[in-house]
């Protein structure tokens, strides 16, 4: 199997945007706001010709109610199947009570945990990295996911701690048949895309 590694983090900190920039893709959605992702989106990665598996997530926000607590489920389910654990903050916000939150929970999943401090663009990086040190979760690797910067030598880092996949597990060439799912809001387009793939991949609200 490809080594996996899941994007996690609060709202709105660029793991999407990270996860395009790594995909070399546009397959996550990516805007201003918070929560604009909700669910498991996978895709393929490479560096040179080593393929990784990237896992994009929802922001935890640490509420148990309504969406946000069907949204908390699709990231323990990736965290629970991820090699390793790309722990997103961002800069510009500074250390923030949902950073330690969600810190604080990593740590007790026992995976190896990368701190990616991004949106540094125009920023002293090493100085806005320093005070993430505080999340116990060793040196902080600053990024911007936006422009690149930083993002190769951040997978090289990652993938030189896992072992490498067998040739056979390498994906096709070829790429499946691809089937979009469309109707109003509420007719059951997630529960039926579940259904399809045999598990609660889609939050369905």
């Amino acid at each position: 199997m490809l080594p996996v590694i899941a994007l996690v983090g609060r709202p709105n900190v660029g793991k999407s945007t990270l996860f395009n920039r790594l995909t070399r893709s546009r397959d996550a959605l990516v805007a201003d706001q918070p929560g604009l992702t909700r669910d498991r989106q996978y895709g393929i990665g490479k560096l040179g010709d080593r393929p990784y598996l990237v896992v994009d997530t929802g922001g935890l926000s640490g509420d148990r109610e309504g969406i946000d607590a069907l949204m908390e489920k699709q990231v323990l389910a990736a965290i629970e199947e991820a090699d390793h654990l790309l722990f997103l903050v961002d800069a510009r916000d500074g250390l923030t009570a949902g950073d330690e939150f969600i810190a604080e929970r990593l740590r007790r999943t026992g995976k190896p945990i990368t701190l990616v401090v991004n949106k540094t663009d125009g920023l002293d990086a090493d100085t806005v990295a320093s005070e993430f040190h505080a999340l116990g979760l060793g040196d902080p690797r600053p990024i911007a996911a936006a422009q690149g910067r930083g993002v190769r030598s951040l997978i090289e880092g990652v993938l030189a701690t896992l072992p490498e996949a067998p040739e056979a597990a390498a994906p096709p060439e070829e790429e499946g048949t691809r089937i979009a799912v469309v109707g109003r809001p509420n007719v059951g387009k997630s529960t039926l895309i579940n259904r399809l793939l045999g598990e609660e991949r889609v939050v369905a609200y």
